[in-house]
């Protein structure tokens, strides 16, 4: 008989698992249902329902777990003292993998779900408009939107990138690094170069 602490490691394994595979499912069809997940992960449904009751539980496990992960590295990259165009190249080099991960959530923050991701999201924007404005402050970035306007449009646009996936060839970090620059108002020769790691 499995001790108490082996049985608490099976069933996080398991919740991890699950979560794992809807995002994979979300990601493919964002209006799967609990039924496509618990299919996906080779388990019966009522496993699903014991971990996320309802699929608006699994879709804010989803962006819980997104939002500590980015938030992990905004605080890395924004704790840098360095020029605010340099830290947001950096900080979209971290969190390109995750954006590839979590693109799902673009789809799913425009749905049903927006009101709640949008909220779970908040720390997310605030280190983010923290640093388009600081950007703005110094002239690097523009001023033709707020910086909490500004913020969300350019790192929407890296997962917009990241979700490309209708174009022959993916378009990669270079691409979301140099566009979202853009976006922030920095010219496009100096963005490339930044883009490029010529600060």
């Amino acid at each position: 008989m499995p001790t108490e602490p082996a049985r608490a490691r099976s069933l996080n394994d398991t919740r991890n698992l699950i979560l794992d595979v809807a995002l994979d499912v979300l990601g493919q069809n964002p209006n799967a249902g609990m039924a496509d997940v618990a299919s996906a992960a080779g388990v019966v449904r009522r496993t699903v329902y014991g971990h996320f009751p309802t699929r608006t539980d699994l879709v804010r496990s989803l962006t819980q777990r997104a939002v500590d992960e980015m938030v992990a590295v905004l605080t890395e990259v924004n704790a840098s003292d360095g020029q605010p165009e340099t830290a947001w190249v950096d900080f979209v080099a971290h969190v390109w993998p995750l954006a590839r991960r979590y693109r799902v959530l673009i789809a799913l923050r425009r749905g049903e779900y927006g009101e709640e991701i949008h909220a779970l999201l908040g720390p997310v924007d605030q280190i983010l408009a923290d640093l388009v404005q600081r950007g703005q402050d110094t002239g690097a970035f523009g001023r033709h939107l707020p910086a909490e306007t500004l913020s969300q449009v350019a790192y929407a646009t890296v997962f917009s990138i990241a979700d490309n996936h209708r174009s022959d060839k993916a378009l990669d970090a270079r691409a979301a690094k140099i566009t979202s620059l853009l976006i922030l108002g920095v010219p496009e020769p100096r963005a490339q170069a930044l883009a490029d790691g010529k600060p």
